[in-house]
């Protein structure tokens, strides 16, 4: 069947130019990327865009499966790389069990080693994401041989993650090990190291490596990352032990402005209350209460620091720290219960699915900036938990399609323009082209049938000579003036032309003579020049060929796109209406989940409201009753 080509030579030009580099680089190409379709879904694919690499490599594979001579066809030498691509793109769009089967298929194929264990490794990830560790083991031990380089590390911390997943520490500890000179893996490889022991109750080895986690020197953000979060565990370990002069260093290592700064300010401030050192629990208590009043950590320090104002027996200044609590409570409260009903009217999902937002790394945090949109920091928590990122992501991916639809849809109109331009332009030209090509049509017959004829003549001249059949055009033409001559003289008296009939036979007898001599070099010469017409022939069959299958294309290129194009109208408006009810239920079920969390947060803000009032009611109590006791003394 004919190839229909993409109008997008410029796109299709610049994606050539910039996944050329990386396609050389990747592990098992060795030759060029010739393919300007793969190129182009290439290039979405490393901006990040995979819905876009499906739906571009998606469709050049399928129309690769579809032509009639593959081997001639851009894609055939890179069918290969591009069916694993096509696993690789779904993986990464989380399309797993379709990612599943493709990568399974290039596991049993005839493929280089070192890409069937890349392809074993992106499957025991599939199944590891999924939670079943089992088959994720299966598939990691089909790794054997020679390993890309860029993996080797990846491939041991993954078996490492499996083995703790399935609670076998030891195997775990002797993969991480391995990992802790790792330049990708060094700080991850002690932090979860010292996770193991601690899971295996080796006390001593697990505070060895978080030790060692929690001093890494880097610049690195995420290692700074896990810097802070192994001395936070450090921290809570002995905090959780009673070991509370032990839990102070540790904690007081987490920087301030690290994502786990508020929890270890919160939980230093605890151990130094167990110190009774109240007055050293004010410090880092009162950094907390002056931070973001939505944090948990926050709203407990704003009742922790007037405690231990009270403690201290600093009364007043408790009562107005437990004031300035109850406001904040108050406060947040009310914007829990707007945010609850902005989640009931629907405003939470028109946020989520705004394409402006999401362009922003921080997108969840500039929600909290758009009108009438919810307190989506109470929400962090939540959209941090793998279940609900999930579903989210999936409402977004809905969200997405429908207006990938929605283009497609508006897309027809223009495809259908193109074509009737296409109609217009070649209805014009078509009938002259007609006239012209049923003249050359005739022509070319003819010759056909005269070359079929000498084909003949030659054919039955190996078998039974004839030389007159060789004779030249002159000759021939002399032979018939002979012959007209003869039969004029046999219409005479055969007394008076006998000497004219001696003359005529010598001069006939003088050419077939001609004719019998050089009858094999004239044969040998009239072989040549038929098979340079062969030849020719060839070339003028070919050129005919081409021009009937381009006068066939020509049309095609306009007729027959009516049926088609009213069954993907009809394809993509049931799509949009099936994603509606998607995204109606997906969106509901965000929706009920996301109230619960607020609600679960307002309440648990409301009992800190009613500490606070009980407690803000005391210290007045108390501050009267010391006041008292200071006037009677004077």
């Amino acid at each position: 069947m004919p190839r229909l080509l993409p109008l997008k030579p410029a796109l299709l030009g610049i994606a050539a130019l910039l996944v050329g580099q990386v396609w050389s680089n990747d592990a098992g190409a060795d030759e060029a990327l010739n393919d300007l379709w793969f190129g182009e879904a290439l290039y979405y694919a490393h901006q990040g865009d995979y819905f876009g690499a499906l739906e571009r490599l998606d469709t050049e594979v399928r129309q690769h499966v579809a032509v009639d001579e593959r081997q001639l066809d851009s894609l055939y030498v890179h069918f290969d790389d591009a069916e694993f691509s096509l696993g690789d793109f779904e993986l990464r769009y989380r399309m797993h069990h379709r990612a599943g089967r493709a990568i399974k298929a290039v596991l049993e194929g005839a493929v280089d080693e070192r890409v069937r264990n890349d392809a074993a490794f992106r499957l025991a990830r599939i199944h590891f994401q999924k939670g079943q560790m089992e088959d994720a083991m299966l598939a990691l031990d089909r790794i054997e041989g020679e390993i890309p380089k860029a993996i080797v590390d990846d491939i041991d911390f993954l078996r490492a993650n499996v083995y703790l997943a399935q609670g076998r520490n030891d195997e775990s500890v002797e993969y991480l090990d391995r990992l802790q000179s790792s330049a990708s893996y060094g700080g991850f490889a002690a932090y979860h190291l010292g996770i193991a022991f601690l899971q295996a109750g080796r006390h001593t080895e697990a505070v060895e490596q978080l030790e060692r986690a929690g001093r890494i020197e880097t610049d690195d953000p995420g290692e700074l990352a896990i810097r802070d979060k192994a001395n936070l565990v450090l921290g809570t370990v002995f905090l959780e032990g009673e070991d509370y002069a032990q839990a102070l260093p540790y904690l007081n290592r987490v920087r301030l402005d690290g994502p786990f700064s508020n929890q270890a300010l919160l939980s230093a401030g605890w151990a130094s209350m167990a110190l009774e050192d109240y007055q050293r629990a004010i410090v880092p208590w009162s950094i907390l209460a002056d931070r973001e009043v939505t944090d948990g950590s926050t709203q407990e320090a704003l009742l922790a620091l007037p405690y231990a104002y009270g403690k201290l027996e600093i009364h007043g200044r408790a009562a107005i720290h437990y004031g300035r609590a109850l406001d904040a409570f108050v406060g947040e409260i009310d914007k829990l219960s707007k945010s609850i009903e902005a989640i009931r009217d629907g405003h939470f999902l028109d946020a989520l699915v705004r394409e402006e937002i999401r362009k922003d790394k921080d997108w969840v945090v500039r929600l909290r900036s758009l009108p009438e949109a919810p307190e989506t920091y109470y929400l962090m928590d939540l959209m941090a938990s793998l279940d609900f990122k999930r579903g989210l992501q999936n409402y977004l991916d809905l969200a997405d399609l429908k207006r990938k639809l929605l283009s497609w849809d508006g897309g027809f109109y223009a495809y259908e323009y193109m074509v009737g331009i296409r109609r217009d332009h070649y209805s014009r030209l078509l009938p002259d082209v007609d006239d012209t090509f049923r003249k050359l049509d005739s022509r070319m017959r003819l010759r056909i049938e005269q070359h079929k004829m000498l084909t003949k003549r030659r054919d039955d001249l190996l078998t039974t000579p004839r030389p007159e059949f060789l004779a030249t055009p002159g000759e021939q033409q002399m032979l018939a003036r002979m012959e007209a001559v003869q039969l004029a003289l046999n219409e005479r008296d055969p007394d008076r032309v006998a000497a004219y009939q001696e003359r005529l036979w010598r001069l006939k007898g003088l050419i077939m003579w001609s004719l019998e001599t050089e009858y094999h070099e004239r044969f040998t010469k009239f072989d040549q020049n038929l098979r340079s017409l062969d030849e020719a022939m060839t070339v003028v069959q070919a050129q005919y060929d081409q021009y009937v299958r381009s006068r066939q294309a020509a049309t095609h290129s306009y007729e027959g796109y009516d049926k088609p194009m009213v069954r993907l109208r009809a394809d993509v408006q049931q799509a949009v209406d099936r994603i509606d009810r998607l995204m109606a239920r997906q969106g509901h079920l965000l929706e009920l989940v996301a109230i619960d969390q607020l609600m679960a947060r307002r309440d648990h803000l409301e009992n800190y409201g009613d500490k606070a009032l009980f407690a803000l009611a005391d210290s007045y109590d108390r501050a009267t009753q010391s006041q008292a006791r200071v006037e009677d003394a004077q």
